[in-house]
C-alpha cells in the first residue's frame, strides 16, 4: 500500500512543496503565459503531476495513472453532464424560437446592460448555483447575456466574477455539508461563519459587475441598484444562513436579491443605460468582424435574434435553426411565462429532489459507490488511514446533470421539440463540447494525481506552518484547491481536515479556518480552468480561455486578498463578528 511523505525532497517540507506545486505553476504559466489552449495546458499540467508523484513521491506508475483514471472520470461525470445538460436545454430555447422572448422579458425589467449583468449574472446565476452548480450558472448565464447583446469575452468575464459569493452555499450547501462531515463539526456552525464572510464579497459583487461592464462611467451612473441588490443579497445570505437554512441560503439570497432591484427599479433608473447599450453593440460586432476576418478569435458566436433568422445561433453552434417566433404580441403575459419556463421548471425540479427529504432521499439511495479497480485499499492518507477518495461515487439519477436531463425533456415536451431535434441538439452540443470535455477531464485527474500522491497535503502542510498567520493565509488554500478543481467542495474535501488540525496547532478557532477555506474557494472559482472552459464553450470562445484567465485573475487575486484581511481580523480584533 502507497504511503504518502509529506517531505520527500531532501527530507524537507518547503522543498517538497515547491516541487509539488510545479503541476499548478505549469498549469498558470501555460494559461496565462503561454496562452496555450486549456485541454493541452490540462494534459501538460497533468503530465508533470505524474512525473512528480512517481520520481519524487515515490508513488507506483500504476497507481498514478490509476488516479487519473477516477480523476478524468470524476471530472465527465458528474461535472461536466451537468455543463452538457445545461447548454442542451438552452439549445432547446433557441430551437423552439423562445429564447428571443426571454431577452424581450429581462428587458421589460431593465434595458440597461448593467442593470442586466446584475439581474442575469449574479441574482438569476446565484439561484442557479443554489440548485445546480457545477458550472451550469457560468453556462446558462454566460450565453443568455451574449442574446442581450454582449460581446463574448465581455459576458465570460462578468459571469465569471458574478459566480463567487454564491458558491460556497451552492448545489443547496453541499461545499459546506462536506465540510462538516469530514471535519465533525456541525456544518450549521461552519455554515454561520461562512454567512458572515461572504455576505461582504456580495455587498460589492454588483457594483463590480457595473464597472466591468461599463467602466467608471457606470459605476457612477448604476451606484444606487448596485447598493441595493448587494446589501439585500448579503443580509439575505447572512439572516438564513445564521438564523433560517443553511441548504436554503443562495435561493432566499438570490430571490431576495431580485425582488428589491426590481422594485427599486420602479422608482428610480440610471443614466447612460442607451449609451452603454450602444458600446456594447459596437464591440459585439466588432469581435464578430474579428472573427469572419479570421484574427484570432475563435468561434465567437451571435447573439440570437429570434425569428428564424439566420443570425440565430446558439453558443455551442448547431445547425438547426430557430422556429419562427410564437404567435401572440410580443412581452404578452403567456409569452414571457413561456419564455422563463424552462427555467421555472429546472427550478421545480431541483427543489423537490433537493428539500423534499421522501424525494431526495430516494435519489441518495440510488448512488452507486465503486472502489476504483486496482485503486481502492492501495492508498492510505498522510495519516496512514485507507483513502476514501479511492471510492467513485455514480450519482446517475441524483446528479444534477440527470435533473437537468429530465427537465430538459419536460422543457421539449412543453415547447413542442420533436424527438429527432431533441435528440440531434444533444449529440451536437457534446460534438461541440468535446474539447472542454478533454480540459475538465485532465484537469480533475491533475487534482487527483496531487491528492493522492500527497503533493495537494504537503502544499497545505507547509503553508500551515506559519503559526497565528496561517489565519491570513487560510483562505489561500481554498482558493488554490477550488483553482485546480473547479469546485469548492473539492476543495474543501482536500483541505477541510488539515485547516482544522492547523488551527488546533496554532490556538486558532477550527471552524473559522474551515469556513475560510469555504469562503476563499469562492474567489478561486472563476480562475478554474473548468470553469474558464465552460464559460469559453459557452459564449463560443474555445481556444481563449488563456484570454479570460488573464481578465479574471485580477479580479480573483484582490477578492482574495480582501477575504485573507477579514479573516485575520475575525482571528483577532474582530472575533465579535463571529457566532
Amino acid at each position: 500500500m502507497y504511503l504518502p511523505d509529506l517531505s520527500p525532497v531532501a527530507d524537507s517540507l518547503a522543498l517538497s512543496s515547491l516541487v509539488a506545486a510545479l503541476p499548478l505553476f505549469t498549469l498558470f504559466l501555460l494559461l496565462g503565459g503561454v496562452r496555450l489552449k486549456a485541454h493541452w495546458a490540462g494534459l501538460a499540467s497533468l503530465a508533470v503531476a505524474i512525473v512528480i508523484a512517481v520520481a519524487a513521491y515515490g508513488m507506483p506508475t500504476r497507481l498514478a495513472l490509476l488516479s487519473a483514471s477516477q480523476g478524468a472520470a470524476f471530472g465527465l461525470f458528474p461535472i461536466m453532464w451537468i455543463v452538457v445538460t445545461a447548454i442542451w436545454i438552452y439549445q432547446l430555447t433557441v430551437v423552439s424560437g423562445r429564447f428571443e422572448d426571454l431577452r424581450r422579458a429581462f428587458g421589460l425589467i431593465s434595458d440597461d446592460p448593467r442593470i442586466q449583468a446584475m439581474i442575469i449574472a449574479f441574482c438569476f446565476g446565484g439561484l442557479l448555483e443554489a440548485l445546480a452548480g457545477f458550472g451550469a450558472p457560468v453556462a446558462i448565464t454566460g450565453v443568455m447575456l451574449m442574446a442581450l447583446g454582449f460581446a463574448p469575452m465581455r459576458a465570460a468575464i462578468t459571469v465569471l466574477v458574478a459566480n463567487t459569493a454564491p458558491v460556497a452555499f451552492g448545489a443547496i450547501a453541499i461545499p459546506i455539508i462536506t465540510a462538516g462531515d469530514l471535519t465533525k463539526i456541525p456544518y450549521t456552525e461552519i455554515g454561520a461563519y461562512v454567512g458572515r464572510e461572504t455576505p461582504l464579497l456580495a455587498l460589492f459583487v454588483p457594483l463590480l459587475l457595473s464597472a466591468l461592464v461599463d467602466g467608471r462611467r457606470g459605476m457612477r451612473q448604476t451606484w444606487p441598484a448596485a447598493l441595493v441588490c448587494g446589501v439585500v443579497f448579503a443580509l439575505a445570505q447572512f439572516i438564513s444562513a445564521n438564523y433560517i437554512s443553511v441548504e436554503l441560503t443562495d435561493i432566499i439570497a438570490s430571490l431576495a436579491g431580485l425582488a428589491a432591484l426590481v422594485l427599486f427599479l420602479r422608482v428610480w433608473q440610471p443614466q447612460g443605460g442607451e449609451q452603454s447599450r450602444a458600446d456594447l453593440r459596437a464591440e459585439a460586432q466588432a469581435e464578430r468582424l474579428a472573427s469572419e476576418s479570421g484574427s484570432g478569435q475563435t468561434g465567437a458566436p451571435r447573439a440570437g435574434r429570434g425569428g428564424g433568422s439566420s443570425d440565430t445561433s446558439a453558443p455551442v453552434g448547431t445547425a438547426t435553426r430557430a422556429r419562427p417566433a410564437p404567435q401572440g404580441a410580443a412581452g404578452s403575459g403567456s409569452r414571457v411565462l413561456m419564455a422563463f419556463l424552462p427555467y421555472l421548471i429546472v427550478i421545480a425540479v431541483f427543489s423537490m429532489a433537493k428539500l423534499w427529504t421522501p424525494v431526495k432521499e430516494f435519489l441518495t439511495g440510488t448512488d452507486l459507490k465503486v472502489g476504483w479497480p486496482g485503486l481502492d485499499g492501495q492508498v492510505l492518507t498522510a495519516a496512514g488511514k485507507a483513502s476514501a477518495t479511492t471510492v467513485y461515487t455514480f450519482p446517475w439519477l441524483s446528479s444534477p446533470g440527470t435533473l437537468l436531463l429530465l427537465s430538459g425533456l419536460i422543457v421539449a415536451a412543453v415547447y413542442r421539440v420533436g424527438p429527432a431535434v431533441t435528440a440531434r441538439e444533444f449529440a451536437a452540443t457534446v460534438h461541440k463540447l468535446r474539447w472542454a470535455l478533454l480540459t475538465v477531464a485532465s484537469v480533475l485527474a491533475l487534482a487527483y494525481v496531487m491528492n493522492l500522491s500527497g503533493q495537494t497535503i504537503t502544499i497545505g502542510t507547509w503553508i500551515a506552518g506559519t503559526g497565528a498567520a496561517f489565519a491570513f493565509l487560510s483562505p489561500t488554500l481554498g482558493w488554490l484547491g477550488t483553482a485546480v478543481t473547479g469546485s469548492d467542495t473539492s476543495a474543501n474535501a482536500l483541505f477541510a481536515t488539515l485547516q482544522q488540525t492547523a488551527a488546533n496547532k496554532a490556538g486558532l478557532d477550527p471552524t473559522l479556518l474551515v469556513a475560510a477555506n469555504t469562503s476563499g474557494g469562492v474567489v478561486g472559482k472563476m480562475i478554474s480552468p473548468q470553469n474558464l472552459t465552460i464559460a469559453a464553450t459557452a459564449v463560443g470562445l474555445v481556444g481563449r480561455e488563456s484570454t479570460l484567465f488573464r481578465g479574471a485573475i485580477k479580479w480573483s487575486l484582490l477578492l482574495l486578498l480582501a477575504l485573507s484581511v477579514l479573516v485575520f481580523l475575525q482571528s483577532n480584533v474582530l472575533a465579535w463578528m463571529l457566532p
